[in-house]
């Protein structure tokens, strides 16, 4: 309860409430190019191995380290060093999203994957100067906190998207939803002019080599190159299971039956609420097992979450059965994505921080768009009962390697920011 009461007090901050409204501008985007595009093309009839491969449009978050050293490195003549791109890319965000209203996925799928591939990229933008800005303007006692509401309001987004969306297109042409979609991009612009700047303002690399090439170079002096090589490949691997079965969770729950607004609702309700829960137990949990204890257990409860849906696979219809996997799902993402999140934060050199958190993050992106594209291929192979059970098992290589980097039993290979675990 202490823990709990804790996490909901830094809404008190300033600075928490403004990375809570940036979170959910930073997921805003996702889900538009995934999954709520998904339901949109499921109804208009595109095949599962088509819809399965669209996840490919995702690559920008899977390479934002590439461009990440121009925003250490430039700074805009407004709002400083983090706030002036994040204004940019939000404007131009608003924009690209409100502009799929005149797509048509029957009859022009690359004009729609292109546009899609736009937003993906300044998504992917947008996730950097978010992630330098929290960088910046958090104290190191705080880093577990805003972590923590990050990701609250990064799951928020998600649900609004892959939920409030898929309700409003049973009621509204789809062209009209990613209008509505686009101008909650206001968020982000708004919270963006009011949110503090960092009393202490990190010095910019002195060029664009040394932008580029230190980050890199200084997260291998650190870990080593052994230890640093299984830490990027467990960062991959994570979050595998759950990104396979969410590159093709829409699919299968509207071919099971239910309808958009089923899973809209079910996603903004118990989802939401699951999701909360999650965030916040994961967050109070870290703070008192350390981050590397809470990978071993967070990321077993996410790997075993996907029985759920191998029940409802075999259940049908039932609604009942929907509303308990998708609980089950959003909780366990929420303790996984929390926990993750975390890791790569205390795996960052303060002075690289933009660029080094975007090449970890890229890294699960990775998984999220690539390593899952065969989702779709996989399912019709396969069908959905033993797909799902497949994805647990892709979930397992991940945990394999946590005793390499952070037994449970031992000092991890990591610090935890302003503790010495």
């Amino acid at each position: 309860m202490a823990g709990i009461s804790a996490a909901l007090r830094v809404f008190q901050s300033r600075k928490m409430l403004a990375l809570l409204l940036l979170g959910f501008s930073s997921g805003l985007p996702l889900f538009l190019t995934s999954r709520t595009l998904q339901a949109w093309m499921t109804v208009e009839g595109i095949d599962l191995t088509a819809i399965g491969l669209f996840s490919l449009v995702g690559l920008p978050y899977s390479l934002k380290f590439l461009w990440s050293p121009l925003l250490d490195r430039y700074t805009l003549p407004f709002l400083g060093r983090r706030r002036g791109w994040l204004l940019l890319i939000q404007v131009l965000l608003l924009g690209a999203i409100a502009l799929m209203a005149v797509q048509d996925p029957s009859t022009s799928l690359r004009l729609l994957a292109v546009n899609a591939l736009a937003i993906a990229f300044l998504s992917a933008s947008q996730d950097i100067a978010v992630d330098a800005y929290r960088a910046d303007v958090l104290d190191p006692l705080e880093m577990g906190a805003g972590a923590g509401i990050y990701v609250l309001g990064y799951r928020l987004a998600l649900l609004v998207t892959g939920s409030l969306a898929l309700i409003l297109a049973d009621h509204l042409p789809w062209p009209v939803v990613y209008v509505l979609m686009a101008l909650l991009m206001l968020v982000g612009m708004v919270t963006t002019l009011w949110a503090p700047e960092p009393a202490v303002h990190p010095p910019a690399p002195r060029s664009l080599a040394e932008a580029v090439i230190r980050p890199f170079l200084d997260f291998f002096q650190r870990y080593g190159w052994g230890t640093g090589l299984v830490i990027l490949l467990f960062i991959c691997l994570y979050r595998l299971g759950d990104a396979l079965t969410g590159n093709m969770m829409t699919p299968f729950l509207l071919q099971q039956g239910f309808s958009q607004t089923q899973i809209g609702a079910v996603q903004g309700g118990v989802g939401l609420m699951a999701t909360i829960v999650g965030a916040l137990a994961g967050g109070a949990a870290i703070s008192q097992i350390g981050i590397h204890r809470a990978l071993w257990i967070m990321g077993g409860l996410q790997a075993s979450s996907n029985i759920s849906y191998f029940v409802l696979a075999n259940a049908g219809a039932n609604p009942t059965v929907m509303v308990a996997a998708i609980s089950i799902d959003n909780f366990c993402a929420g303790l996984a994505i929390a926990a993750l999140t975390a890791l790569l934060m205390s795996l960052c050199n303060p002075q690289f921080s933009a660029t080094q958190y975007a090449l970890l993050s890229s890294l699960f992106a990775f998984s999220r768009d690539v390593l899952a594209a065969p989702a779709g291929k996989a399912a019709e192979i396969m069908g959905w009962p033993l797909f799902f059970l497949f994805t647990i098992g892709a979930a397992l290589p991940a945990l394999l390697l946590l005793p390499f980097f952070a037994p449970w039993r031992g000092k991890p290979a990591f610090p935890r920011p302003g503790s010495d675990e």
